[in-house]
Parts: C-alpha cells; sequence; structure tokens
C-alpha cells in the first residue's frame, strides 16, 4: 500500500499509532513499527526527559524501523522544551504535535530535516499547521477517544474538508479500527490512518489494565461521552458514574477549579494502570463497538490486510 505517507514515513502500511497518553511506551511503538505501520512513544506523559531517552534507547533495542515521537501541548502543561531538546539530540526523525500551538516546535526544529505531523479538528486548523511547515495532517473526527475539536463534524465529514483545504498529505483519525475503516479513509481521500483506542485493546499495550483492556471490549459505540465541553478542551471518554459525576459538575457551572482533580492526568492514570473506574476515567473512541478481543498488534494488522483483500476479491476496490 503505497501512498505519500508511507513514503514519507518509509513505512510499509499507511498506519500511525496515536499518542496515546500514558500508555504509547517503547514496547507498543516498537509492535506497531515491527508490523508495517508507525509506532509513536509519548513524550509529555513522561516525568522527565531521562525517561524519555530511556525510551527511545528501548525502541531501538526491539526495532530498527521508523518511529514517532509524540507531544501533546496543552496550556496545563509543563514546560516540553527540554524534552524537545533530548529527542532532537537523539536524532529522532519524526515528530508529532497535538493539542495546542505547534508554532514553538516549528521553530526549534526548522531546517532539522525532522518530518512532522499535526493533529487538528477543523480546517482552519489544518491551513495554519500547513503554513507552519507540517509535513502531514491528522484530521480527527468526532468519533475520536480523547482530545478532540470543539465543533461536531465527524470523521465522515472532515476528512475531505481537509484534504480540499490543504496540499499536504492527510491521515484520518476518529473510529477506524480496521480494514474496513483504512479503505474508507482512502475514498475520503487521506493517504493514511491514525488508530489510537484500537492499538489499547492489544497485547502490547502493557501499560493498560486488564480491565481497562475488557472495558474496551464490553462497550458499544454508544457507551462512551464527552467531557470537559465547558473548559474548551473537549475529550471523549468510556461512561462510567466517575464520568456522570464529571458531567453533572459542568452541568453546574462549576469551572476549571471545580473540576481539575476529576479530570487531571493522574485520574486518567489510575484507571489506566488499575482498571478502577470509580477514582479516574479512560479514553476511548466510538471505535469501541468495533473491538472484540485483545489480539497482538501483528494479528490486527494481519486483519486488516485480509479486510482489504476482501474487499478486492468482491470487486469493491
Amino acid at each position: 500500500m503505497k501512498t505519500r505517507i508511507t513514503d514519507l514515513f518509509n513505512i510499509e502500511l499507511p498506519i500511525i499509532q496515536g499518542g496515546l497518553a500514558y500508555l504509547a511506551d517503547a514496547r507498543l511503538a516498537a509492535a506497531v513499527s515491527n508490523a508495517g505501520g508507525l509506532g509513536q512513544i509519548t513524550a509529555t506523559s513522561l516525568k522527565d526527559e531521562q525517561s524519555l531517552k530511556h525510551e527511545i534507547e528501548l525502541f531501538r533495542q526491539l526495532s530498527n524501523k521508523p518511529f514517532g515521537v509524540n507531544f501533546a501541548i496543552s496550556r496545563f502543561k509543563e514546560n516540553y522544551m527540554p524534552l524537545l531538546e533530548m529527542a532532537i539530540s537523539l536524532d529522532v526523525k519524526i515528530i508529532s504535535i497535538t493539542g495546542g500551538d505547534p508554532s514553538p516546535v516549528f521553530d526549534r526544529i526548522r531546517g532539522l530535516g525532522i518530518k512532522t505531523m499535526v493533529l487538528v479538528a477543523d480546517v482552519r486548523q489544518a491551513i495554519k499547521a500547513e503554513s507552519l511547515g507540517a509535513d502531514a495532517i491528522i484530521a480527527v473526527g468526532q468519533e475520536g477517544g480523547g482530545h478532540l475539536g470543539r465543533t461536531d463534524v465527524s470523521t465522515l465529514v472532515l476528512i475531505p474538508r481537509v484534504v480540499d483545504s490543504v496540499s499536504i498529505p492527510v491521515i484520518a483519525s476518529g473510529g477506524i479500527g480496521d480494514g474496513r475503516g483504512l479503505l474508507a479513509a482512502l475514498a475520503l481521500g487521506a493517504e493514511g490512518i491514525e488508530m489510537g483506542t484500537r492499538f489499547i485493546a492489544t497485547q502490547e499495550c502493557h501499560l493498560a489494565s486488564p480491565q481497562y483492556q475488557s472495558d474496551l471490549v464490553k462497550a458499544t459505540e454508544t457507551d462512551t461521552t464527552v467531557i470537559k465541553k465547558t473548559l474548551k478542551t473537549p475529550g471523549r471518554v468510556l461512561m462510567s458514574d466517575y464520568v456522570n459525576r464529571i458531567l453533572e459538575l459542568e452541568n453546574q457551572g462549576v469551572g476549571y477549579d471545580g473540576l481539575k482533580e476529576l479530570v487531571s492526568g493522574s485520574a486518567n492514570q489510575h484507571y489506566i494502570n488499575t482498571g478502577d473506574a470509580t477514582q479516574g476515567y479512560g479514553w476511548a473512541g466510538q471505535v469501541t463497538g468495533l473491538i472484540h478481543d485483545v489480539p497482538t498488534v501483528k494479528e490486527l494488522f494481519d486483519r486488516i490486510l485480509q479486510q482489504i483483500e476482501e474487499f478486492k476479491y468482491k470487486n469493491i476496490v
């Protein structure tokens, strides 16, 4: 499957693993890259730059394939520049930027030959990212898990809108979890896909508790909801009593101070690590309705390719 994305990142399949806060470590990234996609290590949920160095070095022990480092930028994040400097010093070739203004990153890496992806949720952001020098756009629709855009535009509509608005390749994200989703994304004009939630429910995502993975398998497409709309940083999560409490407080208009403990990264990490949905929450997209088991990454990729071959056999593509 040759697209501008496979050429840009020198990968076999146009499948990108999402940044996945607190989950995207070297072992998951290596499994994705070794299977033919592009794995990523998340930087900004690591405790310091030495932790990032460890993950990058571990990846290189596990794989000789391309990989990326994800920087989730937010006004609530601490300074990420030391992490970026570490990635540069270790000759990281691919960086993705999500959740904030990517301008400082582009200012720092300009001229270094680092390939970049920027996550966007609307056409305006895509055009801005291209103007800053992004090599590719990741466009996420409202079906996606984790942080989303402030509008309710679906992946089905967003992807062709972004494709028509920029000249650089577009990667589709949100609601994609199998070969059918990849083919649909290509039909919409994208040249690759990013999957997040689907990779959480894989055997190599060892930082996700078995309960978290089980909850994803059990959930249907109607078992997620969006929190933090009142903070203007909406994100899609698995529904639970804990999440309902967040929504109730949002309806009461308590603001950030009234929500910060409940929606903190610590609360997210608690659920990720323990599966205790009474004291934390987990990001998840509507693709949960398509998740029925916890395969290895290689098994997941084999299924995706098999589905594509089945569609070819039926003369659909």
